[in-house]
């Protein structure tokens, strides 16, 4: 008989060790949302209401944007002041721009259904590659090490940012259900900021597990006096991180804003 208490009380204790971190790992991804945002606005920019803006990242005091529609897609350098466009490319009319996002001296820019990348010099937006994905391509930023991309499913993918090729993937989780209609990315100190398509609302979320940390509630951002017929959905997020400064603007809207979240009473 104490032989078998012997033998008994590792498994036990093995069951139960086990038991703990399976609980602490549910725990990670099905506790609801800790966080809800609202907004101040800072300042507000005048954005050309022609850009169907898919992508939108802050670099060296300008601001790079990505816009879409086959045959009116273009890669462009905006004064963030004047809303002006100093440089700029058009995509061949065959592809639908979609996100982009700069890693190291290189602008990366996805497309939507065509499987298609492509890489630029940032600073003079020579056309360097192009490389293949398998899934539709919505937004792209990048931690420093790894890319991280969206296709409009619940699911980010890590991307080697040499070879392109998917290191490693994670599903978005808020309040126990799956996040549809991840788009447009920024990684903002240590978390993913994702607009969530074609709402006002941007998720915050934790790369490592998934679970959305917060929302961000837009609503009301763009005033009706700012709304033209063609006006369409918020898109578009970059980050000022020396100036700790947010920008967010949307497709065909005439104003860009900085905002500061105000978390919601």
């Amino acid at each position: 008989m104490k032989r078998s208490y012997k033998i008994l009380i590792p498994v036990i204790i093995l069951l139960i060790f086990g038991c703990v971190i399976l609980s602490y790992f549910l725990i990670i991804r099905n506790t609801p949302e800790s966080g809800l945002y609202g907004y101040r606005i800072v300042n507000t920019f005048e954005h050309d209401p022609n850009a169907f803006t898919q992508g939108l990242v802050w670099e060296n005091g300008y601001l790079c944007e990505g816009t879409g529609l086959p045959g009116h897609s273009t890669l462009r350098k905006v004064e963030l002041e004047t809303g002006k466009v100093v440089k700029s490319i058009n995509l061949p009319a065959e592809y639908f721009g979609e996100g982009i996002t700069i890693f190291e001296d290189k602008i990366i820019q996805l497309t939507y259904l065509s499987n298609v990348g492509f890489v630029y010099d940032k600073e003079t937006f020579q056309k360097l590659r192009e490389f293949h994905y398998p899934h539709e391509g919505w937004g792209i930023t990048h931690d420093g090490e790894r890319l991280i991309t969206s296709d409009g499913t619940p699911t980010l993918y890590f991307l080697d940012p040499q070879t392109f090729e998917i290191i490693s993937s994670v599903d978005i989780y808020y309040d126990n259900n799956l996040l549809w209609d991840i788009n447009e990315l920024e990684f903002i100190d240590g978390r993913i900021y994702a607009n969530i398509w074609p709402t006002d609302r941007i998720a915050i979320i934790e790369p490592q597990t998934g679970k959305v940390t917060a929302l961000v509630d837009l609503t009301g951002l763009l005033t009706g006096r700012d709304r033209p017929r063609n006006v369409d959905v918020l898109n578009g997020i970059a980050y000022d991180p020396e100036n700790r400064r947010l920008f967010v603007t949307g497709k065909y809207w005439p104003k860009l804003f900085e905002i500061k979240l105000i978390p919601a009473k």
